[in-house]
């Protein structure tokens, strides 16, 4: 029954010793019986618990996520409206409210130090459940136990969508925007979502990712190349053209409705949070080609070497503390490099069982592009969590690139064996920052911070930051 849960015309392909320890009794109707829903509801609720607990274990002491968390907790403590959100460098800072509302208002509803967690992970889970079904409809013939397991767990997802850091809210934006961005297009959209609400998801998406992270420029050529193919498009009545921009600037004044209070206080100029310093013309970023290239590539695949530690030396101390992690880090880096072998191989492919393929890859190829060139135009080095917010893309991607593929008698097997080892992995990773890396370090710092409304009892904002 959990096959039929995760994919319900797809039984040929998960491995049959997951089939025997299971008990997979076949359905007698096409449809979903409600013992099945029951069954994966229950699932989706303990990926969701999983998720929340790796969330928890992982990294609150490095001054990035510390900050985050500051942002918010001074806004729970003082009550001062957040005109200001992330630092991006040295007096830079994105304008909006939405990164102190997100961590302070969690804490006002449960004053308890994991509120921020949970309404995180709630939000991550809500955009990649809907990405997952998404990628299922338009892939109805990959096994879809392996789309959505993949989806919730993988190692970019995990480690960047369940920790309090910026970048971690951008994920539920982008998997909105990418969702509406495809359904615009009509060499892509399978009409699963109405124009109108496509439109306003990349509206409410653009406004919500520019508060989280200065990556959201990557999004106004996507943007604009839907908007004019929508506007230009002869087979669009004017309506529907009326409607669509309309759609569009609702959902952007959704979100970006919380910047507007800081242009008020502050002015357009001053109110913009110095963010124009960001844009310099960096030509040492011009020899990143490549690098760029994998790691935009490695966002979809299991990649777990980095989220051990910075350096070889860290990694090795790791893996000899946890030695019974050997065996699985060994096995998913592997099964990790051929992922992306075939993912780069993929754009050399020309025969596919998808007839969308090469709008697919020529998509993803030109979002490649665009992201290669922001980086000649940015002040920081093309480090991957700086492109984090097209995972969703890459993800959907990486499916087509593997779909030549389901059919065969391994594949079913690997990716099992990839998930088990991935999730093996992970699992030790928690355990082993539950007491060093994680708020349960010391807890009672944040519970005090709360109580006395202190957020100076954890630590101090940046120097001359505005907020």
């Amino acid at each position: 029954m959990l096959e039929q849960a995760f994919c319900p015309n797809d039984n040929k392909n998960v491995p049959s010793p997951l089939k025997s320890t299971l008990q997979l009794k076949p359905s007698t109707t096409p449809k979903t019986s409600h013992q099945e829903i029951f069954l994966f509801s229950i699932l989706l609720v303990l990926v969701f618990l999983f998720r929340l607990a790796f969330g928890l274990c992982s990294e609150i002491w490095f001054i990035d996520q510390q900050q985050i968390y500051l942002i918010g907790l001074k806004y729970y403590t003082t009550s001062l409206w957040p005109y200001f959100g992330p630092d991006v460098a040295a007096n830079i800072q994105l304008p909006g409210a939405l990164q102190g509302l997100v961590v302070g208002l969690p804490l006002r509803i449960w004053s308890i130090p994991e509120s921020p967690y949970v309404f995180l992970n709630l939000l991550s889970f809500f955009g990649l459940c809907f990405l997952a079904w998404y990628t299922c409809r338009r892939l109805p013939h990959f096994p879809r136990w392996i789309i959505w397991i993949w989806l919730l767990t993988a190692p970019w997802v995990l480690n960047w969508s369940t920790n309090i850091d910026n970048d971690s809210y951008v994920l539920f934006g982008s998997c909105l925007f990418f969702i509406g961005f495809l359904e615009t297009l009509p060499t892509l959209t399978l009409n699963l979502v109405p124009f109108w609400l496509a439109n306003y998801f990349m509206g409410f998406a653009l406004g919500w990712n520019a508060q989280f992270h200065l990556s959201y420029v990557l999004l106004f050529p996507l943007i604009l190349v839907s908007l004019v193919w929508q506007t230009i498009s002869k087979s669009v009545s004017l309506k529907k053209r009326l409607w669509v921009w309309f759609a569009f600037l609702a959902g952007a004044l959704t979100t970006y409705s919380l910047v507007i209070p800081t242009w008020i206080q502050y002015g357009f100029i001053k109110g913009s949070g110095n963010t124009t310093q960001a844009i310099t013309f960096n030509s040492e970023n011009f020899f990143s080609f490549f690098t760029i290239l994998f790691r935009y590539l490695e966002l979809a695949c299991c990649e777990i070497l980095r989220f051990i530690g910075a350096n070889t030396s860290y990694r090795l101390s790791f893996l000899n503390e946890t030695w019974w992690l050997w065996p699985f880090t060994v096995v998913a880096v592997i099964l990790g490099l051929i992922q992306i072998s075939i993912l780069f191989l993929g754009w050399f492919q020309k025969n596919h069982p998808q007839k969308d393929w090469l709008a697919i890859k020529t998509l993803t190829a030109l979002t490649f592009l665009l992201i290669y060139i922001s980086f000649l135009f940015a002040i920081k080095t093309p480090a991957a969590h700086t492109y984090y917010l097209t995972l969703p893309l890459v993800m959907i991607y990486g499916f087509y690139a593997l779909s030549p593929y389901m059919n065969r008698s391994w594949f079913s097997r690997l990716a099992a064996i990839l998930i088990i080892c991935n999730l093996v992995f992970h699992m030790g990773l928690a355990l082993h920052n539950l007491s060093v890396k994680s708020l349960y370090k010391n807890r009672d710092l944040f519970v005090k911070a709360i109580q006395d409304r202190n957020y100076h009892l954890l630590g101090d904002r940046r120097p001359n930051t505005q907020y």
